[in-house]
């Protein structure tokens, strides 16, 4: 069915801009982008008025961890598609980090399969980029792309060996291959739970230097610089990384950066209570650094704004802090967390949409993350001014591991689209 949705701010990141609008949908791509009132002969099976909210492209979201295979009991298919439209999501870029891990063909299939029965969303898959993520053997890189791949990554587990690492970066260069880094000197952030210094020693907590960030970074570039391979890096969180970051897109290399929602909007000062909800990876920050990635992805040097979503059940977060299992989910929180940037005047809407959604896409080679004729109907309709307050209970994820719990927050999504389907309506208020 053909939809007209009418009296939408339509948000336009690809022409930086907010625009009155309409938007019309025909066989699940987006067939007219009107200011203002749609034209006279403009018709459609059904209408829906949005009331003068906003209407963007959906969100693409790199580096969701969902647990399938082997800790489905954490998170499935089912449940994170389900929190991936509730959220306003409608592509989850999934992680390799899964038991087992997913480097060959066999299980790639599998997750692909089960993703695309289960799932209200798009999914792509990565693979691991060596074999059991241990960095020692190379995946076979050209049939994991053959199998839908959507990138390459052993995730928070770095390659200690340069040369099994330079190895890997020729090959994926050779094949056209995104390969994603966790930029971490792997040595110094062992054991590691907190950022190094005054606040961290008050706690007790083991802690890590960030220039570890800008050492994992430096090799990984060299090495980006040396293979020509297109690289992203997962999370950039410390202001001493993005000089080099900037040096080497000004040098031209193809490379790209992003960051997880919780190191923009949370600090280290956060972790005052010892409160396990807050223990992520790499471990939040600085407020100096935390501004400091704000400002650059205003300004364009990190490029992209993921939820980092890491499902992880009570009794992995029910530890002492040292002991307890990194991660939070965000799939549904990331959209009125990211929202928070807006109401304080640091990131306009379409700067936001830009990095959570038009970013991810080119960088993965999709056509979604536009209002154009001829992308996608993958929208969300959110308010931007709904009032809420956090209840981790209501979260869809089967895990409840957020640091927004009880938090006040704005932005409700309202509506979300997949291919012109709906796939998320929201009913209460």
């Amino acid at each position: 069915m053909n939809t007209l949705i009418i009296n939408a701010r339509l948000i336009d990141p690809e022409n930086d801009r907010v625009i009155q609008g309409a938007l019309l949908i025909e066989n699940g791509a987006i067939a007219g982008v009107f200011e203002g009132s749609a034209p006279d002969g403009v018709t459609a099976d059904t209408r829906r008025d949005a009331g003068g909210k906003f209407l963007a492209p959906g969100i693409v979201d790199i580096g969701v961890k969902v647990n399938e295979p082997g800790e489905r009991h954490k998170e499935s298919f089912r449940s994170a598609g389900q929190a991936a439209a509730a959220g306003g999501v409608t592509t989850m870029v999934t992680r390799p980090d899964t038991l087992p891990a997913i480097d060959n063909p066999e299980t790639l299939e599998f997750v692909t399969r089960r993703a695309n029965e289960a799932a209200p969303v798009r999914v792509r898959p990565m693979s691991a980029l060596t074999r059991g993520r241990a960095g020692r053997e190379m995946v076979e890189i050209g049939f994991m792309l053959d199998a839908g791949a959507a990138a390459f990554t052993d995730c928070d587990n770095v390659i200690a060996d340069t040369k099994v690492a330079s190895r890997c970066y020729t090959y994926a260069r050779s094949l056209g291959a995104l390969v994603i880094g966790h930029p971490q000197d792997p040595g110094l952030s062992r054991g590691a739970c907190a950022t190094s210094g005054k606040f961290a020693s008050l706690l007790g907590l083991p802690a890590v230097s960030p220039m570890a960030e800008r050492m994992g970074l430096d090799r990984d570039l060299a090495l980006a610089e040396m293979t020509g391979v297109r690289y992203h890096a997962d999370q950039i969180t410390t202001a001493r990384a993005l000089p080099r970051l900037e040096r080497a897109k000004a040098a031209g290399l193809d490379v790209s950066a992003g960051i997880g929602i919780h190191h923009l909007t949370l600090n280290e000062f956060d972790l005052g209570d010892y409160r396990t909800f807050f223990k992520i990876k790499p471990p939040l920050r600085s407020e100096d650094d935390r501004v400091a990635m704000v400002q650059a992805v205003a300004s364009g040097v990190i490029d992209i704004i993921s939820s980092m979503h890491t499902p992880q059940d009570e009794e992995s977060k029910r530890l002492p802090f040292e002991e307890a299992a990194s991660g939070a989910v965000a799939l549904e929180t990331l959209l009125p967390a990211a929202l928070r940037l807006y109401h304080a005047g640091a990131l306009s809407l379409p700067r936001l949409f830009r990095a959570m959604s038009l970013n991810p896409s080119r960088r993965l080679g999709l056509d979604t993350g536009r209002l154009a004729v001829g992308a996608p109907a993958d929208l969300v309709l959110f308010d931007a001014d709904a009032p809420l307050v956090l209840d981790r209970f209501k979260l869809r994820s089967k895990s409840k591991n957020t640091p927004f719990d009880g938090a006040r927050m704005q932005g409700k999504v309202l509506a979300t689209w997949v291919a012109g389907t709906a796939v998320f309506e929201r009913q209460e208020p």
